[in-house]
């Protein structure tokens, strides 16, 4: 007999996200907090209502990449442009600072002494913490309408470098590990053809969709085929280069960005399918998946120990960047804060870590503890810091 469960499901997601939405707004809080709370209640560490599916999984990855297809829509080019030389820097501070710090922590807790593997081990540990999770970060400032301010263009910016420096470092450690077979030299070359193919592809479907844009600007047909465009992305990405399948979607976005009457219909569909449906999933699927069963005590204290260096190595390292680029403290630190939630990317190098043993059992859950709470405080620092943020000039 065929189940009709999946239907439950989503009833329970879509009506818990919105009431606890609209419950952490009263408190003027970003109502994607309220979404991962509602993940929490109803998923193992809470009453336990809904499990993992690979359907949830689906509709769950479909809601990351539809964000960040909107957000790379929604992208001033301009901005990008002038935000380049901070947003790399930004990046790449945003990438040290967790590998040795969090590498380190992990070596002072779990090894005792200084071997080839275990300096191996410590630095995957660190990977995990150093790629940015930039959709919790695009939601809250979507919210919040600064999105588009050189602060939200930067974190968008050094999100997706550091995606590709976190990747590049993965693919090295996982190819000195033990067992590993990755070959680090096509990894470079890969990211680098990504690169090359996101350039001409990109040329050439802007130039299809200025075409477009002339007479069917405001057309359904264009919103499923820019729809289309960003999953086939998304795909080549992931399959084909290596790359995560969200920097692909981001891409497509920013391919379509400049096309004016294109850009605003398709992220106005884009926005609404996303917001009844993909999103909540998303974001409630981060909280179901949290799951501290299997926690020793010694794990739990590296748990919140690692989750507080974790959040340290973003702000001191990203609004570090910042500063040397002479932003105000305001922007610095708001830019620290948007760069330290960390999300699918670190889970599925935690994961990968897990199957080539570099990460342990013991380990796992911690690693999992704390990425989760990096989502959970990231919207409320944001909030915070953002609130009465207007743009200045940058000066780098």
């Amino acid at each position: 007999m065929e189940s009709y469960e999946f239907l439950l499901v989503l009833a329970l997601i879509l009506f818990f996200t919105k009431i606890c939405g609209l419950m952490t707004e009263k408190v003027n809080l970003p109502q994607v907090l309220g979404a991962l709370v509602a993940g929490m209640i109803l998923g193992p560490s809470g009453f336990g209502l809904i499990q993992e599916t690979d359907f949830l999984m689906t509709a769950s990855e479909i809601g990351v990449i539809m964000l960040m297809f909107s957000a790379g829509l929604g992208t001033d080019i301009r901005e990008l442009k002038t935000a380049g030389g901070p947003a790399c820097l930004v990046a790449a501070m945003g990438v040290i600072f967790p590998i040795i710090f969090c590498g380190g922590l992990y070596f002072l807790f779990f090894e005792d002494s200084f071997t080839y593997i275990n300096f191996i081990k410590a630095i995957f540990v660190g990977v995990v913490f150093s790629a940015t999770s930039v959709s919790i970060t695009v939601e809250t400032l979507s919210e919040m309408g600064k999105i588009k301010s050189k602060v939200g263009t930067i974190i968008i910016g050094a999100a997706i470098i550091d995606d590709v420096i976190g990747i590049m470092v993965l693919s090295i450690i996982s190819g000195l590990s033990e067992g590993a077979c990755g070959n680090p030299f096509m990894v470079l070359v890969k990211i680098a053809g990504f690169f090359v193919f996101v350039a001409v592809v990109g040329i050439i479907v802007n130039m299809l969709f200025r075409k477009l844009d002339d007479y069917h600007g405001k057309s359904k047909r264009v919103a499923v085929w820019a729809l289309a465009y960003c999953f086939l992305m998304s795909y080549v990405a992931e399959k084909y280069f290596g790359i995560a399948d969200i920097t692909g979607a981001y891409f497509a976005g920013l391919t379509l960005c400049n096309i004016t009457k294109t850009r605003d219909f398709v992220g106005e569909k884009i926005s609404i399918v996303s917001y009844l449906f993909f999103s909540p999933v998303f974001f409630a699927g981060i909280g179901i998946n949290t799951n501290i069963t299997g926690l020793t005590p010694h794990s739990f204290l590296f748990a919140w120990i690692l989750f507080g260096v974790a959040v340290l190595t973003k702000v001191i390292g990203c609004g570090g960047g910042a500063k040397i680029c002479k932003m105000s403290n305001q922007q610095a630190l708001g830019i620290g804060i948007g760069m330290i939630s960390r999300g699918e990317v670190a889970l599925m190098v935690a994961q990968k870590g897990l199957m080539l043993n570099m990460v342990t059992p013991e380990v796992f859950p911690a690693l999992v503890l704390a990425v989760v709470g990096t989502v959970f405080i990231t919207p409320v620092l944001l909030n915070k810091v953002m609130k009465n943020y207007n743009d200045e000039k940058l000066l780098c």
